[in-house]
């Protein structure tokens, strides 16, 4: 900075606010230069964040920003899991229109913050809702939850209370599983490691290999299980290979942490979705479950779901709600309110219930039509290799078994779209889009190896 009375209006500025902070804080004359040679002074011109290289785009939400690029009148997202009508257009469960309207026309209602866990009735009903309203760990006050923001939230407030308080830092992924859950955790303080769950060869589960990874995992570790309708692939265990699974977590003191994002949505029952989750919870032990609300009541939006976590007893359950809440507070303060209120409102009302359970059971099965309709075209193409794994799989997702060449291929010539590796939401086919879909496997499988 120049010294003399020919300086820019800018050292002329600095000049004297120097003079003026002086007397209170004597800054060194050296400091001040340094100010004036920041990043951040009005004579520099490129950006202090100009180091910043682009980020690639979310290998599943890039999906559908390719897609509304796309001009095609033929283009198909079969990218994103969220379900669409037989007319290809996004579903609000009426059941979620009548609710939202009973509390448009309660006066009474206001927008308060919500407690740090969230809206009380929601996060009891939730609970019931996936462990039954019989559960002795229900009766036993064993059981904490909080509201989150929806599967996502639920996984990293689960997480950042592990790696706090938990002795084991390493959790164990299924191969394949949802692209956000390694991320989630790693950010989250946890070391990530995978075990054998998908068998390319069989289209199916490889539950031998599954069986011995969980045999060399270290005690206590924890284990990420997918409630059902397990994402990528559309594979579940059997109830007889679950309760093996049980057994040999139980029996290595391996931690279960499910990520329930599909309940009612894979069978259309919401009992028999849940029947994973509670044989674990039956017998005692302690579990984490990550409940959304995003797909089974269409609340994508609302951001809604929950995290419970079953202990013990009822005094660990309340000393980890107090702690539960110190990972909360800094992370968001306390959830939104909208999503947890339509949510309450249907679970505590039985005819908004049992009409939500049709909506459900509707979603599903069309769904499984879907899955025959395209496995029945396939067949009548003579399509190569056994497509009977889309018919055997279950929930959102089918795992085609197209290999990146082949899914670019698709893309390019049939304008349909999904992840590279071969995952398509079933939810977004119809009657109309079943023929356009199996034309571009046959094509890919036939024409590209």
């Amino acid at each position: 900075m120049s010294s003399g009375g020919h300086g820019s209006a800018t050292d002329r500025r600095l000049n004297a606010l120097f003079r003026h902070l002086s007397s209170s804080a004597r800054m060194d004359p050296q400091q001040l230069n340094s100010i004036a040679a920041s990043p951040t002074s009005a004579n520099q011109n490129d950006s202090v964040f100009s180091h910043v290289v682009r980020a690639p785009e979310d290998p599943i939400l890039g999906v559908t920003v390719a897609y509304n690029k796309d001009p095609s009148p033929v283009k198909l997202n079969l990218g994103v899991g969220a379900y669409r009508t037989e007319e290809g257009k996004p579903l609000v469960l009426n059941v979620v229109r009548k609710a939202e309207q009973q509390l448009v026309n309660d006066r009474s209602r206001v927008k308060e913050y919500l407690p740090i866990v969230g809206l009380a009735e929601f996060n009891k009903l939730s609970a019931k809702l996936i462990l039954g309203a019989d559960s002795p760990s229900i009766r036993e006050n064993r059981v904490t939850t909080v509201q989150c923001l929806s599967g996502t939230g639920s996984l990293r407030v689960g997480a950042e209370f592990l790696a706090r308080h938990y002795h084991q830092r390493t959790i164990y992924i299924p191969q394949p599983t949802w692209g956000n859950h390694p991320k989630v955790f790693t950010l989250a303080g946890l070391s990530v490691k995978s075990y054998r769950y998908y068998d390319p060869a069989t289209r199916g589960l490889n539950f031998q290999g599954l069986l011995e990874d969980l045999g060399s995992a270290p005690a206590g570790a924890i284990v990420l299980l997918h409630a059902c309708a397990h994402n990528p692939t559309g594979v579940d265990p059997t109830l007889q290979q679950w309760e093996r699974i049980r057994q040999l977590m139980r029996s290595k003191g391996l931690l279960p942490f499910f990520d329930s994002a599909y309940q009612g949505f894979a069978s259309g029952s919401l009992d028999s979705d849940a029947q994973s989750v509670r044989m674990f919870v039956a017998d005692g032990g302690e579990c984490f479950i990550a409940q959304s609300y995003a797909k089974n009541l269409g609340l994508y939006g609302e951001r809604v779901g929950a995290l419970s976590i079953v202990c013990k007893t009822a005094d660990v359950a309340g000393r980890v709600e107090s702690q539960v809440k110190l990972v909360i507070r800094p992370m968001y303060s306390n959830p939104p309110i909208h999503g947890a209120s339509i949510v309450a409102a249907i679970l505590r009302d039985r005819d908004l219930f049992n009409e939500w359970t049709f909506e459900l059971r509707a979603m599903a099965d069309r769904i499984i039509s879907m899955r025959q309709k395209l496995f029945d075209a396939l067949r009548a193409r003579g399509t190569p290799g056994d497509w009977s794994h889309i018919i055997k799989q279950i929930g959102m997702f089918t795992f085609t078994g197209l290999n990146p060449q082949q899914v670019a291929f698709m893309t390019k010539d049939y304008h349909i779209y999904m992840t590279s590796d071969g995952r398509i939401s079933m939810a977004g086919l119809s009657s109309k889009t079943v023929p356009h879909l199996a034309d571009a496997i046959h094509a890919a499988v036939t024409r590209v190896s």
